[in-house]
């Protein structure tokens, strides 16, 4: 098959189109998926940078994010038959072949009856995201209905379905934005409240809620950002965060004194440590978001589209930052 491999740490350039052996069913609950589409996340940078989680495997395919139609199912197979459209959120961290390729090799467990609602490049846009945000307003925050929630980064990848999940849950949605542009996306999603970039967004969060703060803040943006929020957040309130909280840039002295809960989410847990009921509870989220976006309740934006061979410019694109919703890789 033909695939996109990460040669060695470093630049875009070191993606690299080869024909590589196509790889096969070697559990009786796998099933081997013709993959259409790949999705492209932050994730996927970071590890071309830096390495990924097992150096020792090289080369390697990345890609979490897949979605095509099943071609051929191991005897213990009970969910899916050949023929059947899927998505789903496995491998590209380095263990195991990711999904910048034509065939991917994929546990039945892990897997969810694509959306019919869906094309195969909406869907393969979707995984990561949805689980990410779910998991962070639902299972991290504990998100109620009538509570207010601060997202920052509304218009990105995890932040557009953040704020609309979080509609759905019946909370008010003030989110971050650094453009016009950005601002009239994340209005069309639900946003009650949109501040820009240049405005403090603590003295406006403030203004929102008569002093108190949010219930709930999600940070989908990271550094200085975490710690700037904290102000922002009620007391005995929540902060979620998707990055890895930069020490150097803050202290948790005033969240302390607001007896705040912080929540970290990384959605790759499963993956990485192999946990096997936490995989399939993340497939259930992707079954449960597949009848939201069939019953046109939630929705994934793509803003770019790149052929297989393109990803080194797929990823020179999202690696400049500012991205409204995902950028795919097309199969």
């Amino acid at each position: 098959m033909k695939a996109v491999l990460m040669t060695s740490p470093g630049t875009p350039e070191v993606l690299q189109i080869q024909q590589v052996a196509d790889p096969i069913i070697e559990n009786n609950r796998e099933i081997l998926v013709r993959l259409k589409a790949a999705g492209v996340n932050p994730i996927d940078t970071k590890l071309r940078t830096r390495g990924t989680f097992y150096p020792d495997k090289m080369p390697a395919i990345l890609g979490c994010d897949g979605a095509g139609i099943v071609e051929a199912i191991g005897k213990n197979v009970e969910k899916f038959q050949v023929g059947d459209e899927v998505y789903f959120c496995n491998s590209g961290i380095g263990a195991t072949p990711g999904n910048y390729a034509e065939l991917a090799v994929v546990d039945e467990r892990f897997v969810a009856q694509k959306p019919s609602s869906l094309s195969f490049v909406e869907a393969a846009a979707a995984p990561l995201v949805l689980i990410t945000a779910w998991e962070s307003l639902y299972d991290r925050g504990k998100l109620q209905p009538g509570r207010k929630v601060l997202i920052h980064g509304g218009a990105g990848g995890v932040g557009h379905i953040a704020i609309q999940l979080a509609k759905l849950q019946g909370a008010e949605v003030a989110t971050t934005i650094s453009s016009e542009e950005k601002a009239d996306f994340v209005k069309s999603l639900g946003t009650d409240l949109a501040i820009f970039k240049h405005e403090d967004f603590v003295e406006a969060i403030l203004d929102w809620t008569n002093g108190e703060g949010v219930d709930l803040a999600f940070d989908t943006v990271g550094g200085k950002v975490f710690y700037d929020t904290i102000p922002a957040v009620k007391v005995y309130g929540d902060l979620v965060t998707i990055l890895e909280p930069n020490y150097s840039l803050g202290n948790l002295k005033i969240a302390r004194q607001r007896n705040l809960r912080i929540g970290l989410e990384l959605m790759l847990t499963p993956m990485m440590k192999g946990l096997m009921e936490a995989q399939e509870d993340q497939a259930k989220i992707l079954q449960q978001c597949g009848r939201l976006f069939d019953q046109e309740k939630l929705k994934i934006y793509v803003n770019r589209t790149f052929a297989l061979d393109d990803a080194i410019e797929a990823h020179r694109i999202l690696e400049a930052g500012s991205m409204v919703g995902k950028i795919v890789l097309t199969i």
